[in-house]
């Protein structure tokens, strides 16, 4: 856990010394779990994130954008009855709890000062934003509910008394000494780094094996030094916001000697905690939203996949085509020793050169003659079926490298990305249309993502295959660079110039690898060729084109790239 207490201290010294006695102009939940506010301070608008979200909770100013919905949920309404337009009297930490208490002040309906506290519960899935009247101490509403039943500490709802958690007891580290430390810890128990996490507040398990890790040997003459190194850090608030990407991706305020790993610094919590929750939550949100979808595409690849194996055993059969042939014209040419009744006969093959005997097995219920033709029969149907056979596998391996595509597009997503993939199935014939489906307007086009590189050249880039036909056979002009992945399912990304520089080149084939299946990957080779050189063939599933012309640059993802063009 990267954001525990003394991450909280670090962040709440930040929204203070950013935000305090700035006025909340404007306030939105594009989200379930998640508020955006819009805050005026210091002469600049600041964007204030709180997420109540179970896996990402936080609270922070985010430079990040969020596609509001057209009708806010009645919590957003009232934040905006009882909020917008008050002023940031003071925000502050609730001990060394990750929660954070933002004091406001303003003036209600009929002119009265008023004081209210938005509170945000940083606690995993019990995670909360709570907005309390403070001169009563009463609950005026919460992002989530919590009845009697669900906690029998307290009640999280409209009109009952604002309780806060249940109180750990544990000590303050950063009032910590060498006896207190000692006094704490049992080194002949072990496990030293998870006894300074239960006796001490505010310390993640992250930040207990970094004292251990500065000890050495961590025992009783290392661990007090350590320990107080670090929170003496902490308590003079000299912070070094770290992501580190190694084995996993981790954060915190300070730099980890123990974690390996590529280690980037930033200037504010808040542009860390932008870099590490960058799509994260909404991939979350969109794989929750597609969950179905998802399992749909893979049914229909599985089930193409299994088609394949089963025509391959019928062209296997159909190889006997001319062992067919062989036994209904020996059978023929032997027909006067043939008598109905007879299981098989041996006649010589005179097709092979040492006249080997040859065994034909024969249906007794058939005369000689019939058995000869069902041979002529089976030959037929057998060299029929190799041509219809080879014409299936190829439909089903253009079918699985289809749904390749979408399983693709859904993994970069966004909630709109979702809406145009599940019309296009519809579209297709793979899903039923949804009777009560919104109707889109007959001039509205697929939005497509945009960037801008270094050289202030735009890329437009296509997220599924809707967006993929737009962009090359309706944006894109015929001069213009096109750009894909290589015999790799993947984005269509337009440069809208004729003559790119070789640096965005590069950048936009970062892009187009950044969004494909390759994304994980090194060294993926992306084409590039002019879009008069893309051709779409009639009758191709959507999305699908052929091209000609090309180069191929080859590029490694950088998130933090594409983050920078995006924003540029």
């Amino acid at each position: 856990m990267s954001f525990d207490g003394l991450f909280t201290r670090a962040m709440t010294k930040e929204l203070k010394e950013t935000l305090q006695s700035g006025r909340i102009n404007k306030i939105h939940q594009p989200y379930k779990n998640e508020i955006i506010m819009i805050i005026r301070a210091n002469g600049k608008n600041h964007k204030l994130l709180l997420s109540a979200h179970p896996s990402y909770a936080r609270m922070q100013l985010t430079e990040e954008n969020y596609e509001n919905p057209s009708v806010p949920p009645m919590f957003c309404m009232l934040l905006r009855k009882h909020l917008e337009g008050y002023m940031i009297e003071d925000i502050h930490q609730v001990g060394l709890d990750r929660m954070i208490v933002m004091e406001v002040k303003g003036r209600n309906e009929i002119g009265d000062v008023s004081y209210k506290q938005l509170i945000i519960e940083i606690m995993g899935r019990h995670s909360n934003i709570i907005l309390v009247d403070k001169e009563r101490n009463m609950i005026l509403d919460s992002i989530k509910h919590i009845s009697p039943s669900m906690n029998t500490h307290r009640t999280v709802l409209p009109g009952h008394e604002y309780r806060q958690p249940p109180e750990q007891d544990k000590r303050n580290p950063l009032e910590a000494t060498t006896d207190t430390i000692l006094r704490a810890i049992d080194f002949n128990s072990g496990k030293i780094d998870k006894q300074i996490v239960q006796n001490f507040a505010g310390l993640s398990p992250l930040a207990a094996k970094e004292v251990t890790h500065l000890a050495g040997l961590a025992n009783q003459n290392t661990i007090p030094p350590s320990f107080l190194s670090l929170m003496k850090k902490m308590k003079e608030h000299q912070y070094k916001p770290t992501f580190i990407s190694g084995e996993k991706e981790v954060f915190y305020s300070i730099d980890l000697e123990h974690v390996k790993g590529e280690k980037q610094s930033f200037s504010t919590l808040s542009n860390l905690l932008d870099r590490y929750f960058y799509q994260k939550a909404a991939r979350d949100r969109v794989k929750q939203q597609a969950n179905d979808l998802e399992r749909f595409v893979k049914n229909e690849k599985e089930k193409n996949e299994n088609k394949i194996k089963k025509l391959e055993l019928t062209l296997e059969d159909a190889k006997k085509a001319d062992h067919y042939q062989l036994l209904g014209e020996l059978l023929t040419s032997n027909l006067y020793a043939v008598e109905r009744g007879m299981k098989s006969i041996d006649v010589i093959n005179y097709y092979d050169e040492e006249g080997e005997t040859i065994t034909i097995p024969l249906n007794p219920q058939k005369t000689p003659s019939d058995n000869a033709q069902l041979y002529f029969s089976k030959y037929q149907k057998a060299k029929n079926a190799t041509k219809v056979v080879h014409e299936q596998i190829e439909k089903a391996k253009e079918e699985i490298q289809y749904f390749d595509q979408l399983l693709q597009q859904l993994e970069s997503a966004s909630t709109r990305d979702i809406e145009e993939i599940r019309e296009e199935l519809e579209e297709e014939g793979y899903l039923k249309t949804r009777k009560k489906t919104k109707k889109k307007k007959g001039n509205e086009k697929p939005l497509l993502e945009q960037y801008t590189s270094t050289d202030g050249e735009s890329i437009l880039v296509g997220k599924n295959n809707k967006q993929n036909d737009y962009l090359t056979n309706r944006v894109a002009n015929k001069n213009d660079i096109w750009l894909h992945t290589k015999d790799i399912p993947g984005s269509h990304v337009v440069i809208k110039t004729d003559q790119p520089s070789e640096q965005t080149i590069k950048e936009a084939a970062n892009i187009a690898a950044y969004f494909s299946k390759a994304r994980e990957s090194s060294s993926v080779p992306v084409d590039f060729t002019e879009v008069k050189q893309v051709k779409k063939p009639k009758g191709a599933k959507p999305g699908f084109v052929i091209y000609e012309g090309q180069q191929t640059v080859y590029v490694t993802p950088d998130l933090d790239l594409i983050r920078s063009l995006k924003k540029a």
